[in-house]
């Protein structure tokens, strides 16, 4: 199988699999990573063939729908690369960003070997922030049937991933716990350029959702 054919069917499987999800980690999520992830790849130099297919398999089974266990996304990309005989090198590397990719806690370093690995990574953390970021993080929260906020709850920031996965708070934590944290770890040039005007808008919509919150708007 050449390598468009691969992704057309990897693209396919990817979406039939994710089918029906409504925790923002639908297919739609996994095209708007894909697209940005080769945009970045382009930008940067990095190889395109393995950076687009990490990006489509990089959420096809999410430790956060598996028991917290972050060992069977990679084993099951690996089954699906195999199955279609990638080379051993080009397996490797996805399941590499693949297992590598996920953010795990603010005290938790997470950042990316290669240059495929940074572009997939930054195009990921990209659809958390910004206006995607925030229907994605409120759409997740109504998933899991957590508060938007409790001013009695407040964010922590996770020393270890163990403490992360354990987290359950409410969705407005979620913004001081991970998505505000994610502009200073982007690690492209150009990621780090998008993620400037999609941070900013974290702030302004905070900046608003707390002046409603105390009733001074």
């Amino acid at each position: 199988m050449n390598s468009e054919s691969l992704l057309s069917a990897t693209a396919a499987y990817v979406r039939q699999t994710l089918s029906g999800d409504s925790s923002g980690h639908d297919w739609w999520h996994i095209d708007r990573v894909r697209r940005n992830a080769c945009r970045l790849a382009h930008a940067e130099g990095a190889d395109i063939f393995v950076t687009e297919l990490a990006a489509l398999l990089h959420d096809i089974a999410d430790w956060k729908f598996h028991d917290g266990d972050e060992t069977v996304g990679p084993r099951t990309a690996k089954a699906w690369l195999e199955q279609h005989g990638v080379a051993a090198e080009v397996t490797e590397h996805v399941c590499a960003i693949i297992a590598g990719l996920s953010y795990k806690g603010a005290g938790v370093n997470t950042d990316m070997p290669t240059l495929e690995g940074r572009c997939v990574q930054d195009a990921d953390r990209l659809d958390a922030i910004g206006a995607m970021g925030i229907a994605r993080a409120f759409a997740f929260g109504g998933h899991f049937g957590r508060a938007i906020y409790d001013p009695e709850h407040p964010p922590e920031l996770h020393a270890t991933f163990a403490a992360y996965k354990s987290k359950g708070g409410p969705t407005i934590n979620h913004f001081y716990e991970k998505l505000l944290l994610l502009k200073d770890r982007m690690q492209t040039p150009t990621g780090k350029r998008l993620a400037e005007e999609r941070h900013r808008f974290l702030e302004n919509y905070l900046q608003q959702f707390f002046a409603e919150w105390n009733a001074e708007a």
